[in-house]
């Protein structure tokens, strides 16, 4: 009998266009236990039917086109292997079509609903093992292909070899593929739904990249860690909320330091010496530029195509696993760069995956940044909601990440962004917001709250967008903090003008104020600010190269203690002059001069004493903790403000915005007694010239800006001064050794 494939069928198979193969390859059993075998393997002479102990079940017959076999085993078996011959040589296969279904019921169901928040523990390549046999499972969405093939080494990239199963019900497709093991490289091979072949797409849930500019998916699974973060995250709950003190250091984990030959520090390295160094300084938590793999390096991250895949270009998950474990096992916190906002039009990539506008809205208003030249997600739809939403879940739980830092959200929440008139479709209530793209946000924060309750979502959002940090419950967006672009904005260009002429712009200090409690804050100086022809924060700043510094050291006295959480992109708490440049180390060799090292110890002084002093950080988002002072003195460009932790008691600040001394200078205090001078950023250790206090000042029942009590000071130029009882002191430096931070002997002038 014969039980061969012939005429089309053989010829799709044979084509690799044949779109159902596991109807027709593989063992199909008979009513009698029997079955009938067939195989398409190109290349081959001969093929057979064998056992596990290498006994020949059957001879299989050469059908009509190359490479495809098929015969009857008549006897009952439950295992079995091909063995394959070409002139001399023969070996052994497994049948790859004799394997069952990866994705269960369950699986189908939750991604037609949108609700399978773990999608990546099914899509994506899984080294496992199926009816005793290892290998890897593959399965990838692409609804509207006809057929996808997985294809790598292990096959020739012959998209004929390991044609997939369609779930329908899910629009995925499937296969285990036995032999294959981590390292594998792969990509897929599609054809679209017109018939066309498509370029080699990487998987969009791979979880390893090969090192660009090569473009493959690597077979690696989910990463294995054993973690050591227990006590760390035990007491996840007592850093991460709003009255407690958060000073970021945002890295570039390319550019913070360089091996040898400018060659990039690996994972391990960066665990060694990143660690050390964020710890000594004294920052709560480090911020990541997005490290998912990108194909262009200038993008900082910023293009994404591997979403789930840490770079190559430092080594593997499991080395960025490490990294994350080292930062925890220090106290710091790890917050990821996260960009759901866009992605690259790369042919390897997600654009037109399955030879359809998948992934990327179809409508080019709504599906393409003319600023970036990149593809805007289509967050309607029901599964790329899904895989975005899965995809921020699965860094918090496979890298443990504590937070993550939406990128670009002004360019999601409007359907008129950098759009003229005729660009862009109003909603269908005649808005310019992206509904969806606020539901799919939401939905991101609802899900990071319900599973992962002790972690943030931070979100770069540069308008006056309403509620971005309230709850979903309440009408918000659902983020934790919301970085304050305006206060940056306005206080940079304040800083950048001469001292002489600051008196007329005053209002850029303090505008801030104004709408300060209207969300939760995080002041940002970030790696934008010095880019793209900006130049450094220190080259920002006026003056000769003394005032400079003077300049850079008020300012960020000011941000430390102005209300909001703290952001420093890498470089700026040594005072870096040059711009950022992504192609090179941090000017490191700049610290062998007093200036710079004098601005590395105050920023480290000034996280100490943000996280010692329950003032500067408890009521960080409270109106209840802040209160003017003095604004009116613009003539000498002084600010003076009071900060108060929860129970009322203050800490005095006082910027003074010229290069002038001020001795005698009263400002208004609420209650007598000492005032100890706590922070001087003109201190001689700062590099400053060390003009102060004497340590602190006794407060007089003299009455000024309305308060009955004062202090007579002597205001360095260019500074910023902070005062407070001594209690309060002294329970600062309590709690700073018991959180073991730098010394919290502070300097004074």
């Amino acid at each position: 009998m014969d039980h061969g494939l012939h005429g089309d069928e053989a010829r799709a198979l044979a084509q690799g266009r044949h779109e159902n193969p596991f109807a027709v390859l593989g063992p199909h059993r008979t009513g009698d236990g029997s079955a009938v075998v067939r195989v398409f393997r190109p290349g081959a002479e001969r093929a057979a039917v064998i056992d596990r102990q290498g006994q020949v079940l059957a001879e299989l017959e050469h059908g009509e086109v190359d490479g495809l076999f098929s015969g009857l085993v008549s006897q009952a078996f439950d295992d079995h292997l091909f063995r394959f011959w070409h002139g001399d040589s023969s070996w052994e296969e497994e049948d790859t079509y004799r394997f069952g279904p990866i994705l269960g019921d369950l699986d189908t169901y939750l991604m037609r609903e949108g609700r399978h928040y773990r999608l990546y523990e099914k899509l994506g390549a899984h080294p496992t093992e199926m009816d005793g046999v290892k290998g890897v499972a593959f399965a990838v969405w692409a609804p509207d292909a006809r057929r996808v093939s997985v294809v790598g080494n292990f096959n020739a990239w012959d998209g004929r070899r390991h044609v997939m199963r369609k779930r329908v019900d899910a629009g995925v497709f499937e296969i285990f593929v036995p032999g294959l093991g981590r390292g594998e490289v792969y990509k897929y091979e599609l054809i679209g739904g017109h018939g066309e072949v498509l370029p080699l797409k990487a998987d969009p849930v791979g979880f390893r990249q090969e090192l660009a500019p090569s473009t493959a998916s690597v077979v690696d699974g989910l990463v294995e860690h054993e973690w050591k973060d227990d006590a760390f995250r035990s007491k996840w709950s007592d850093w991460q909320s709003a009255d407690k003190p958060v000073s970021i250091y945002e890295v570039h984990l390319g550019s913070w330091k360089r091996g040898d030959h400018n060659s990039f520090l690996d994972y391990d390295a960066l665990a060694r010496e990143l660690v050390a160094y964020v710890k000594d300084m004294g920052f709560t938590h480090v911020e990541f530029l997005p490290v998912s793999e990108h194909p262009f390096y200038g993008s900082w991250g910023y293009q994404p195509i591997g979403l789930y895949a840490p770079t190559a270009r430092y080594g593997d998950p499991a080395g960025f696993a490490r990294l994350v474990d080292a930062f925890h096992q220090a106290d710091i916190g790890v917050l990821l760069d996260w960009v759901p906002g866009h992605f690259p039009t790369d042919i390897h990539g997600l654009g037109r995956f399955d030879g359809t506008a998948l992934y990327e809205h179809a409508d080019p208003r709504r599906g393409f940044h003319k600023d970036w030249n990149t593809l805007i997600y289509d967050y309607g739809r029901t599964e790329v909601k899904n895989y975005l939403v899965s995809n921020g879940l699965y860094w918090l739980d496979r890298f443990h990440i504590d937070g993550l830092r939406v990128d670009a959200v002004a360019s999601m929440l409007y359907l008129d962004y950098s759009r003229s008139h005729g660009e862009w479709e109003p909603n269908i209530y005649g808005g310019r917001e992206n509904l969806e793209a606020m539901a799919f946000l939401k939905e991101t924060n609802e899900q990071v709250g319900g599973q992962f309750p002790n972690a943030t979502t931070h979100a770069e959002e540069s308008t006056s967008f309403p509620n971005v940090s309230r709850p979903t419950y309440a009408g918000g967006l659902g983020f934790h903090f919301k970085w304050n672009m305006g206060w940056m904005h306005d206080t940079l260009h304040f800083m950048q003008e001469d001292p002489i002429n600051r008196k007329y712009h005053m209002h850029h200090m303090t505008f801030g104020m104004v709408y300060a409690y209207s969300e939760n804050f995080v002041l940002p100086l970030s790696h934008d600010e010095v880019v793209y022809g900006k130049g450094s924060i220190l080259g920002k700043m006026p003056g000769d190269w003394w005032q400079k510094f003077a300049n850079l050291r008020a300012y960020y006295g000011f941000m430390w203690t102005h209300p909001g959480k703290k952001l420093l992109f890498m470089g700026g708490e040594f005072g870096q002059s040059a711009e950022w440049n992504h192609d090179q180390s941090l000017d490191w060799h700049l610290l062998d001069h007093a200036e710079h090292r004098g601005v590395l110890r105050l920023v480290r002084d000034l996280n100490t004493l943000y996280r010692g002093l329950p003032a500067l950080h408890e009521n960080d988002c409270d109106p209840h903790g802040f209160e003017w002072v003095d604004t009116s003195n613009v003539e000498q460009s002084v600010l003076a403000y009071l900060r108060k932790d929860r129970e009322g008691r203050p800490a005095l600040v006082v910027c003074n915005f010229t290069p002038n001394v001020h001795h005698g200078y009263r400002v208004g205090v609420p209650h007598g007694g000492f005032w100890e001078e706590v922070m001087n950023t003109d201190a001689e250790i700062y590099g400053g010239s060390n003009v102060g206090n004497m340590g602190g000042r006794e407060a007089e029942e003299v009455h000024c800006n309305g308060r009955p009590f004062s202090l007579s000071l002597s205001l360095p130029p260019l500074s910023t001064i902070v005062l407070a009882p001594p209690r309060a002191r002294q329970e600062a430096d309590a709690r700073v050794e018991s959180e073991g931070l730098a010394s919290s002997d502070l300097a004074k002038a």
